[in-house]
């Protein structure tokens, strides 16, 4: 049989209710008693019972992690980081791919599923904000990305209007002038293809270049072969580009490879950017330049927040928080080693 609190109790010498406040941090407890009852917890070998302790708080010890893309490596990135920072808190955390489906994100709000979790970190990118404030009350929430504004939940996101202002901006830097964006999504002003655009836009604008609709090339989807294929309309033109700012690292690492097909050199014939900083950028070559948003502090603080609205500690109104992000130059812009 596994080792119980009331074992712990009797090798440390104290009550069960002791032992408790301490595994559980439910009391203060002075600091002799509690070396005493960690000692036993160690020598015993003692390991809470999650599930034990879940049930009789009315949870279920689940949390959710809702995203669009499970074969995006940045989504991927992020949920490993969200896993990690679940469990250190005793909650699992369960993945749910909605595929960018209305139908899936409405049933993940309002469907028989959110029964069985204690609360939800969602990405939406087809549900707006009326949706979300009929579906999701009762739950607690917690939302990521750009898809909803202006409801009463924690929202995470990073500023993708500044992000891809500054890419387009390193690119100016280094003298180039007939700038792409590949990666449009102009049908949906809440996508952060949208956003990220409008930065495009407002730097072209800073910088004095015109803003040549042909050079924003709109994609059904944003990944390698979307790239690829809008990469090679783009070189198709009079005047290609000579830098390509893409939605993202997929969609620029496709563009990567339409320019090596046309025998273009990169940089030297055109400078390439991607946004996510993913792992297969630092190891493609040349390796891409990209916008890193801060993962981390994204997901752990998604998780955190979460977490404290499921047990009520520490949390009052909804917290709206854009993380950093920053510039990595690699050799796609630069054409030597990486530098930050």
């Amino acid at each position: 049989m596994g080792v119980s609190l009331r074992d712990v109790a009797e090798r440390a010498g104290v009550s069960l209710a002791t032992v408790s406040n301490v595994v559980n941090g439910y009391r203060p407890v002075g600091e002799r008693t509690r070396r005493r009852v960690q000692t036993a917890v160690d020598e015993l070998g003692y390991t809470p019972n999650l599930c034990a302790r879940h049930l009789r708080r009315g949870r279920t010890g689940l949390i959710a992690l809702a995203i669009p893309e499970l074969n995006n490596p940045y989504f991927a990135e992020l949920a490993e980081i969200a896993i990690r920072e679940a469990g250190s808190l005793g909650y699992t955390l369960v993945m749910e791919n909605t595929a960018a489906d209305r139908t899936a994100e409405l049933s993940l709000l309002g469907g028989s599923r959110r029964h069985v979790i204690d609360g939800l970190i969602f990405s939406p990118v087809r549900v707006g904000r009326e949706e979300v404030l009929a579906r999701a009350a009762g739950i607690p929430l917690v939302l990521i990305g750009e898809g909803v504004y202006d409801v009463p939940y924690d929202h995470i996101a990073i500023d993708n209007v500044a992000a891809s202002h500054q890419a387009v901006w390193h690119l100016v830097g280094l003298g180039r002038r007939r700038i792409a964006f590949v990666g449009a999504r102009p049908s949906d002003p809440r996508h952060s293809a949208h956003l990220r655009v409008r930065g495009y836009r407002e730097a072209l604008a800073e910088a004095g270049l015109a803003y040549r609709p042909e050079l924003v090339a709109v994609t059904d989807r944003f990944g390698r072969l979307d790239g690829l294929r809008a990469m090679r309309t783009l070189l198709a033109l009079d005047e290609p580009p000579d830098a390509v700012l893409g939605y993202n690292d997929l969609v620029a690492i496709g563009v990567l490879r339409a320019a090596a097909e046309a025998g273009r050199r990169v940089p030297e014939d055109v400078a390439v950017v991607g946004i996510d900083d993913i792992e297969e950028g630092r190891f493609g070559r040349p390796t891409l330049t990209t916008i890193a948003p801060a993962k981390e502090e994204i997901a752990r603080l998604a998780v955190r927040r979460l977490v404290a609205r499921i047990e009520g500690t520490g949390v009052t109104g909804p917290l709206s928080v854009q993380t950093l992000f920053r510039l990595v130059a690699r050799e796609s812009t630069t054409g030597g080693g990486p530098r930050s």
